[in-house]
């Protein structure tokens, strides 16, 4: 198994075998230079506050009115920046911290802390393990599902795909190709056919064929539509039906692009289909970072994925440390 595979053995619980190689092992913190390589835009967003923020000075009440003002940028949300502030009010007071430097490692930290309590966790435990991912159309949720599927692959899992977003033959199709890709198999129906239909078929089919794992794509439904809530209430139903402890996940997929607004979103989809994660996309161009504290903060929803651009690899197992620190500790 591939050094790049650990991350996601770990999200998953799955053994995870050291490779051997001839060369030097990969420099500790990869991951973390990749995040923060690929997420230029929050940081060219957020930079030149922080810069005034991390100087070499010492902290005065000009300090919190900026340092509010940061994090309100990042859109880690209102209540949330109140007590980070306030936090770092505290440590100030207890002389943790003096000027900027010490701010700027205290407040990583604390962000990371905050962002996830405890590593995500995906467990397969079902027989197969039924994972419901929705969203709404245009937040990179049909190419989450194949990444997921491709990840779950090459760790040796046998994936099923049920393609229960039958408004779409766009989405079918595109999952169709994923599947070629991944190995898995692809359950589906014709356009226009029962959603629920095309569920108890997929984990119908994976459990008879071995399948470790059935992720069911489902129509991105706008949240205010009441007609296609009830639709996805009855998908999780119908997934409930055939194993009372499925679905065993419901991720929902974020476009962080969307701000606070994502979060009105998490709310109504958690009334539907109680979710168990997020799955955050395009991260990569915009200063909207925070949104995974105010997720945490306002839901007690863990990010469990992000995406931070197109590629196979822009799609990895959220790491809360690494992830403050590539929006906020210093250059």
């Amino acid at each position: 198994m591939s050094d790049e595979l650990k991350p996601w053995a770990d999200l998953f619980e799955l053994p995870y075998d050291e490779p051997v190689v001839d060369e030097a092992p990969a420099e500790k913190g990869g991951f973390f230079r990749r995040l923060r390589a690929k997420m230029t835009g929050p940081r060219q967003a957020i930079s030149p506050q922080l810069a005034a923020i991390y100087a070499p000075k010492l902290v005065d009440e000009d300090t919190w009115a900026e340092l509010e003002d940061a994090l309100i940028l990042a859109d880690c949300g209102i209540d949330a920046t109140e007590e980070l502030v306030d936090a770092m009010r505290t440590a100030t007071r207890e002389g943790r911290v003096t000027g900027g430097r010490e701010l700027a490692g205290e407040l990583w930290r604390e962000v990371g802390r905050r962002m996830s309590p405890e590593p995500p966790r995906i467990p397969l435990s079902g027989d197969p393990t039924v994972i419901l991912v929705v969203g709404v159309n245009g937040t990179g949720k049909t190419t989450t599902i194949g990444k997921l599927a491709h990840r779950l692959g090459g760790l040796g899992q046998k994936v099923g795909i049920g393609a229960a977003d039958t408004f779409r033959a766009a989405a079918i199709d595109q999952l169709q190709i994923w599947a070629e890709r991944s190995g898995a198999q692809l359950i589906r129906q014709e356009p226009g056919a029962d959603p629920g239909a095309v569920t108890y078929d997929a984990i119908a089919a994976g459990r008879s064929r071995g399948a470790d794992v059935a992720i069911i794509d489902t129509a991105g439904r706008l949240q205010t539509q009441r007609n296609l809530m009830d639709e996805l209430r009855k998908v999780a139903s119908v997934a409930g039906k055939l194993d009372p402890a499925a679905p065993h996940e419901t991720l929902l997929v974020l476009d962080s692009t969307t701000g606070q607004n994502g979060i009105s979103q998490a709310k109504l989809f958690n009334e539907a289909a109680p979710l168990t994660g997020v799955v955050l996309t395009k991260l990569d161009g915009i200063a909207k970072g925070g949104i995974v504290l105010s997720i945490r903060d306002q839901l007690g929803l863990p990010v469990k994925l992000v995406g931070v651009g197109e590629g196979i690899d822009d799609l990895q197992p959220f790491d809360a440390d690494s992830f403050a620190r590539a929006i906020f500790a210093p250059d």
